[in-house]
Protein backbone atom coordinates (compact mmCIF):
# COMPACT_ATOMS: atom_id res chain seq x y z
CA UNK A 1 0.00 0.00 0.00
CA UNK A 2 3.03 2.29 -0.23
CA UNK A 3 3.04 4.31 2.97
CA UNK A 4 5.75 6.74 3.91
CA UNK A 5 8.35 5.28 6.27
CA UNK A 6 7.21 5.29 9.84
CA UNK A 7 3.52 5.85 9.10
CA UNK A 8 2.53 2.40 10.29
CA UNK A 9 4.76 2.59 13.34
CA UNK A 10 3.04 3.77 16.51
CA UNK A 11 5.09 6.96 16.57
CA UNK A 12 4.26 7.71 12.94
CA UNK A 13 0.56 7.17 13.44
CA UNK A 14 0.61 9.17 16.65
CA UNK A 15 2.34 12.08 14.91
CA UNK A 16 -0.21 11.95 12.09
CA UNK A 17 -3.09 11.98 14.59
CA UNK A 18 -1.51 14.87 16.48
CA UNK A 19 -1.22 16.85 13.25
CA UNK A 20 -4.83 16.02 12.36
CA UNK A 21 -5.97 17.19 15.81
CA UNK A 22 -4.30 20.52 15.13
CA UNK A 23 -6.31 20.76 11.88
CA UNK A 24 -3.39 20.09 9.52
CA UNK A 25 -5.02 19.54 6.09
CA UNK A 26 -2.05 17.49 4.88
CA UNK A 27 -2.48 15.08 7.77
CA UNK A 28 -6.17 14.68 6.95
CA UNK A 29 -5.33 14.09 3.31
CA UNK A 30 -2.86 11.36 4.31
CA UNK A 31 -5.45 9.76 6.60
CA UNK A 32 -8.05 9.90 3.85
CA UNK A 33 -5.75 8.45 1.18
CA UNK A 34 -4.66 5.61 3.46
CA UNK A 35 -8.16 4.69 4.58
CA UNK A 36 -10.27 5.38 1.48
CA UNK A 37 -9.66 2.22 -0.61
CA UNK A 38 -10.57 -0.20 2.18
CA UNK A 39 -13.40 1.94 3.57
CA UNK A 40 -15.07 2.33 0.19
CA UNK A 41 -14.64 -1.39 -0.56
CA UNK A 42 -16.39 -2.19 2.73
CA UNK A 43 -19.21 0.32 2.08
CA UNK A 44 -19.66 -0.86 -1.53
CA UNK A 45 -20.34 -4.36 -0.30
CA UNK A 46 -22.89 -3.21 2.25
CA UNK A 47 -24.80 -0.50 0.38
CA UNK A 48 -26.80 -0.63 -2.83
CA UNK A 49 -25.07 1.99 -4.97
CA UNK A 50 -21.58 3.29 -5.56
CA UNK A 51 -22.85 6.76 -4.71
CA UNK A 52 -24.15 5.57 -1.31
CA UNK A 53 -20.78 3.95 -0.59
CA UNK A 54 -18.86 7.11 -1.42
CA UNK A 55 -21.26 9.21 0.64
CA UNK A 56 -20.81 6.82 3.57
CA UNK A 57 -17.03 7.20 3.39
CA UNK A 58 -17.35 10.98 3.18
CA UNK A 59 -19.63 10.95 6.23
CA UNK A 60 -17.13 8.69 8.00
CA UNK A 61 -14.33 11.17 7.44
CA UNK A 62 -16.48 14.15 8.51
CA UNK A 63 -17.31 12.33 11.74
CA UNK A 64 -13.66 11.41 12.21
CA UNK A 65 -12.68 15.06 11.86
CA UNK A 66 -15.27 16.01 14.47
CA UNK A 67 -14.21 13.24 16.86
CA UNK A 68 -10.42 13.18 16.41
CA UNK A 69 -9.99 14.96 19.74
CA UNK A 70 -11.61 11.97 21.47
CA UNK A 71 -9.58 9.34 19.60
CA UNK A 72 -7.38 7.26 21.90
CA UNK A 73 -4.98 4.68 20.53
CA UNK A 74 -6.14 1.21 21.37
CA UNK A 75 -6.29 -2.32 20.06
CA UNK A 76 -8.22 -1.27 16.96
CA UNK A 77 -5.70 1.41 15.99
CA UNK A 78 -6.57 4.34 13.80
CA UNK A 79 -7.74 2.17 10.88
CA UNK A 80 -9.98 0.17 13.20
CA UNK A 81 -11.36 3.37 14.69
CA UNK A 82 -12.22 4.64 11.21
CA UNK A 83 -13.87 1.31 10.37
CA UNK A 84 -15.90 1.57 13.56
CA UNK A 85 -17.21 4.93 12.39
CA UNK A 86 -17.87 3.56 8.89
CA UNK A 87 -19.70 0.58 10.34
CA UNK A 88 -21.97 2.93 12.30
CA UNK A 89 -22.60 5.10 9.23
CA UNK A 90 -23.54 2.04 7.15
CA UNK A 91 -25.85 0.71 9.90
CA UNK A 92 -27.53 4.13 10.19
CA UNK A 93 -28.10 4.21 6.44
CA UNK A 94 -29.63 0.77 6.66
CA UNK A 95 -31.94 1.77 9.51
CA UNK A 96 -32.97 4.94 7.70
CA UNK A 97 -34.23 2.98 4.71
CA UNK A 98 -31.15 2.59 2.53
CA UNK A 99 -31.12 -1.05 1.58
CA UNK A 100 -28.07 -3.17 2.19
CA UNK A 101 -27.11 -5.70 -0.38
CA UNK A 102 -25.40 -9.00 0.12
CA UNK A 103 -21.67 -8.82 0.06
CA UNK A 104 -20.02 -9.96 -3.10
CA UNK A 105 -17.95 -12.81 -1.72
CA UNK A 106 -15.94 -12.95 -4.91
CA UNK A 107 -13.99 -10.14 -3.31
CA UNK A 108 -13.10 -12.51 -0.48
CA UNK A 109 -11.28 -14.74 -2.97
CA UNK A 110 -10.01 -11.96 -5.22
CA UNK A 111 -6.85 -11.32 -3.20
CA UNK A 112 -5.63 -14.88 -3.49
CA UNK A 113 -7.12 -15.78 -6.87
CA UNK A 114 -4.57 -15.73 -9.66
CA UNK A 115 -5.68 -14.43 -13.00
CA UNK A 116 -5.95 -17.21 -15.56
CA UNK A 117 -5.52 -16.63 -19.24
CA UNK A 118 -7.84 -18.43 -21.57
CA UNK A 119 -11.60 -18.52 -21.91
CA UNK A 120 -12.08 -21.89 -20.20
CA UNK A 121 -10.55 -20.52 -17.02
CA UNK A 122 -12.73 -17.41 -17.22
CA UNK A 123 -15.86 -19.57 -17.41
CA UNK A 124 -14.73 -21.72 -14.48
CA UNK A 125 -13.83 -18.63 -12.45
CA UNK A 126 -17.25 -17.10 -13.14
CA UNK A 127 -19.02 -20.31 -12.09
CA UNK A 128 -16.96 -20.50 -8.91
CA UNK A 129 -17.82 -16.88 -8.07
CA UNK A 130 -21.53 -17.56 -8.50
CA UNK A 131 -21.31 -20.57 -6.17
CA UNK A 132 -19.23 -18.61 -3.66
CA UNK A 133 -21.74 -15.73 -3.77
CA UNK A 134 -24.63 -18.15 -3.14
CA UNK A 135 -22.79 -19.86 -0.28
CA UNK A 136 -21.88 -16.52 1.28
CA UNK A 137 -25.49 -15.33 1.06
CA UNK A 138 -26.50 -18.35 3.17
CA UNK A 139 -24.27 -17.28 6.07
CA UNK A 140 -25.69 -15.32 8.98
CA UNK A 141 -25.30 -11.53 8.86
CA UNK A 142 -22.80 -11.81 11.74
CA UNK A 143 -20.63 -14.29 9.82
CA UNK A 144 -20.82 -12.11 6.71
CA UNK A 145 -19.77 -8.99 8.59
CA UNK A 146 -16.94 -10.79 10.36
CA UNK A 147 -15.54 -12.11 7.09
CA UNK A 148 -15.92 -8.69 5.47
CA UNK A 149 -14.02 -6.97 8.26
CA UNK A 150 -11.27 -9.60 8.44
CA UNK A 151 -10.80 -10.48 4.78
CA UNK A 152 -12.18 -7.62 2.68
CA UNK A 153 -11.25 -4.74 4.98
CA UNK A 154 -8.05 -6.45 6.08
CA UNK A 155 -8.46 -5.70 9.78
CA UNK A 156 -6.66 -7.96 12.21
CA UNK A 157 -8.39 -9.90 14.99
CA UNK A 158 -7.57 -7.27 17.62
CA UNK A 159 -9.09 -4.48 15.50
CA UNK A 160 -12.25 -6.47 14.76
CA UNK A 161 -12.47 -7.40 18.45
CA UNK A 162 -12.27 -3.76 19.46
CA UNK A 163 -15.06 -2.93 16.98
CA UNK A 164 -17.35 -5.76 18.02
CA UNK A 165 -16.59 -5.94 21.74
CA UNK A 166 -14.98 -9.39 21.52
CA UNK A 167 -11.56 -10.65 22.47
CA UNK A 168 -9.12 -11.25 19.59
CA UNK A 169 -9.14 -14.99 20.32
CA UNK A 170 -12.93 -15.06 20.07
CA UNK A 171 -12.74 -13.21 16.75
CA UNK A 172 -10.25 -15.75 15.38
CA UNK A 173 -12.44 -18.62 16.56
CA UNK A 174 -15.57 -17.03 15.06
CA UNK A 175 -13.69 -16.47 11.80
CA UNK A 176 -12.60 -20.09 11.72
CA UNK A 177 -16.18 -21.23 12.29
CA UNK A 178 -17.55 -18.80 9.69
CA UNK A 179 -15.06 -20.06 7.12
CA UNK A 180 -15.99 -23.66 7.96
CA UNK A 181 -19.67 -22.81 7.45
CA UNK A 182 -18.83 -21.08 4.18
CA UNK A 183 -16.86 -24.16 3.05
CA UNK A 184 -19.76 -26.45 4.01
CA UNK A 185 -22.25 -24.29 2.12
CA UNK A 186 -19.98 -24.18 -0.89
CA UNK A 187 -19.53 -27.97 -0.84
CA UNK A 188 -23.29 -28.41 -0.56
CA UNK A 189 -23.85 -26.23 -3.60
CA UNK A 190 -21.09 -27.93 -5.57
CA UNK A 191 -22.40 -31.45 -4.94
Amino acid sequence: MGHAPGEDEPGGERALVDRARRGDPDAWEQLYRRAYPRLVAYARRRLVTEEQAEEAVSETMVRAMDAIGRYRPGAAGLQGWLFGIARNVVLERYRSGSRLRATDPAALAARAAPTHPGPEHAVLDAEERVLLRQAFDRLSPQDQELLELRVVAGLDAEQVGALTGKRAGAVRMAQSRALARLRAELEGLSA
